[in-house]
């Protein structure tokens, strides 16, 4: 946790309290806090700041403002995702939101299992992003969608995204071309499911757009795969 992130208003007097248990376990037990320390938060969907600690008890901080920080760039980058097995989901969303992308889609694919829509999973979706969020020092929480029918998704919904300027690119170890490396522009990543998308899926998305591109010989897990694309897509 490198910043706490707060679901609170900013009020005239810009004074919180920190009494979510596990912020509290977490600045106890690895901060040690005492009164006059300071402290980074930053208000969900809002400002960071650098705070003071005013009080502290075992059930509650008390913070208020020194000065307002920057928080860190987004990724100009869309990235959707074929919904994974629900003991990955938490580390996707939470690597994902941490490195940054604008927006995630979660989308059904034929090698997603029907039963991992009805996850308790999915319901934790705003907790995982608050965890990214910490963890990068961020503020701003990414726009996430679930799409549960592939074609009408590709059809209807991805070929608005794409143009020119905003390519689409479909990780596919099969692909001729290569995927791009530190590009200039706004984009769209598209994952597969642990197994890859079916020949099928990758002709859809084809043709509504999309340019397949490989990473290699190597088959990589889905985690593993968004952490590299996205570091090479941005470097």
């Amino acid at each position: 946790m490198n910043i706490v992130l707060l679901n609170v208003e900013e009020t005239q007097n810009h004074e919180w309290s920190i009494t979510s248990p596990r912020q509290l376990q977490h600045l106890h037990q690895h901060l040690n806090l005492q009164v006059g320390d300071t402290l980074k938060v930053g208000i969900r969907q809002g400002v960071r700041y650098l705070t003071e600690v005013m009080q502290v008890s075992t059930t509650q901080i008390t913070v208020r403002p020194i000065q307002s920080e920057s928080v860190p760039e987004k990724l100009p980058i869309r990235l959707v995702v074929a919904l994974p097995r629900p003991k990955v989901l938490r580390r996707l969303v939470m690597d994902s939101v941490t490195l940054g992308v604008s927006s995630l889609h979660l989308i059904h694919s034929y090698r997603v299992d029907k039963s991992y829509w009805q996850s308790p999973f999915l319901q934790q979706l705003n907790s995982y992003i608050d965890l990214g969020l910490e963890q990068a020092g961020d503020c701003i929480a990414p726009e996430v969608s679930l799409h549960q029918r592939f074609k009408p998704f590709v059809e209807d919904i991805l070929p608005q995204w794409i143009s020119p300027e905003r390519p689409a690119f479909v990780a596919h170890p099969y692909a001729e071309q290569k995927m791009p490396q530190a590009i200039q522009q706004p984009c769209t990543l598209i994952i597969g499911p642990e197994g890859g998308f079916i020949p099928y899926e990758v002709d859809l998305m084809q043709k509504n757009g999309c340019q397949a591109r490989s990473l290699g010989s190597r088959i990589l897990r889905t985690e593993t795969a968004i952490s590299y694309i996205l570091g090479r897509l941005s470097v």
